[in-house]
């Protein structure tokens, strides 16, 4: 007999004061609420900055990050604001904030503030240098922490400037670390009964995606040149190849890999030839590798080589537009992508989460709340104010 599926959520009962704004703080919190957690959203009167001037202009990347979330607004330099913030982080499990180091505490609501109000919080900083060290006030974007970390040193081409890799990489392994944090800290409450601080940098966050890089450097003793179309660890081939009408992405890993590409280039003549017997040899004469493999891409069109080399076990993918991707079949049929028609924003295509549960209800993506729009909500059932205490902070601007 197979068991019975959980009808509730990973997350269902935690509550959430997230206070994160841009784009790292809000994909953890992002992440927390497609897992069934209570996420409330604490914006300042005027919006969270990234929602801009929202309604037809809200951008789609605020609409992404903060699907499934309840929204309500707050002044933080009120005196009334910080109060009423300490009486939601004592009945909250988490708070999650990437503000500037030290924001916090100017507004008396750090971390050593409220874990007197909360000893079981988990309270989450992510910031881009960390909260301590001698670089720890460092203003940080996802482009400056590229930088630091040694990522755009390694985009591009040599002959070009170091390059910003597509995207905000940063920022969302940012995010994800906020994420694993806070739910680390979650498991060992649930041990302890003790909340804690975790803290994020951004910048620690992005060591590990130079695996490759670093082991060609330790290997070598020569740091790496830059060179988007090889690979940092020695495969081979490893590149992007023009077609017709577009690109492709291949990566050779295995032997099987490498005579299936020869097979379907048609040049099984060099099978057996030992100048391109092994990943080493072949990186030797990486340059004529690639140039075989372009001379049969270039006259077909793009999908024609992505089929005939993934219908032969090669590692491929056809390079997509943002269109493309969007739209792609494979993500909409897995509930990845939901196609979605917003009252102002018209018809758009919204993320669910990356993270699926076999024995878990999934959430349904939520369309973003407008500003404030769970205040009344959010305060009568959270802080137990009446109807009347609600308007009276309108009324005053503490909300």
């Amino acid at each position: 007999m197979m068991e019975k599926r959980m009808l509730d959520k990973p997350l269902d009962g935690i509550r959430v004061v997230d206070l994160t704004q841009i784009y790292q703080g809000p994909y953890a919190a992002f992440l927390m609420a497609m897992s069934g957690a209570e996420v409330v959203k604490v914006e300042p009167r005027g919006g969270e900055r990234l929602r801009g001037a929202g309604g037809s202009r809200t951008p789609m990347a605020f609409a992404m990050l903060n699907s499934n979330k309840k929204s309500v607004t707050l002044d933080l330099k009120h005196a009334r604001g910080t109060e009423i913030l300490k009486d939601l982080v004592a009945q909250a499990d988490v708070l999650l904030e990437n503000f500037a180091l030290g924001t916090m505490d100017r507004l008396g609501i750090g971390w050593d503030v409220l874990r007197e109000v909360n000893p079981s919080l988990v309270y989450v900083s992510g910031t881009g240098y960390g909260l301590t060290g001698p670089d720890r006030g460092l203003l940080a974007m996802d482009n400056t922490i590229q930088a630091a970390s040694g990522i755009m040193s390694v985009t591009g081409d040599a002959d070009r400037p170091p390059a910003r890799a597509g995207g905000a990489p940063c920022d969302i392994m940012g995010g994800v670390q906020m994420y694993a944090g806070a739910l680390t800290a979650l498991i060992g409450r649930a041990r302890t009964g003790k909340g804690t601080l975790v803290e994020i940098s951004m910048l620690e966050s992005m060591y590990f995606t130079l695996c490759s890089e670093l082991t060609n450097y330790h290997a070598s003793g020569k740091i790496p040149e830059r060179n988007s179309a090889r690979s940092p660890a020695g495969a081979c081939p490893y590149s992007r190849y023009e077609c017709l009408d577009g690109w492709i992405a291949i990566i050779s890993v295995s032997e099987v890999h490498w005579q299936n590409i020869l097979k379907v280039i048609g040049r099984e003549d060099l099978k057996d030839n030992p100048d391109f017997s092994s990943p080493p040899k072949r990186k030797k004469v990486e340059d004529k590798v690639n140039s075989m493999i372009e001379t049969w891409s270039q006259r077909i069109t793009r999908d024609e080589a992505y089929k005939q080399m993934r219908d032969s076990q090669v590692p491929v993918a056809p390079v997509r537009d943002l269109e493309e991707v969007r739209t792609d079949p494979h993500l909409h049929e897995r509930g990845m992508l939901n196609y979605m028609s917003h009252h102002d924003m018209g018809d758009i295509v919204l993320p669910n989460s990356p993270i699926r549960f076999s024995d878990f209800d999934s959430s349904e993506v939520q369309f973003f709340p407008e500003v404030g729009a769970n205040n009344r909500e959010v305060y009568t059932a959270w802080l137990g104010l009446t109807e009347t205490d609600v308007d009276r902070l309108a009324e005053e601007q503490v909300i």
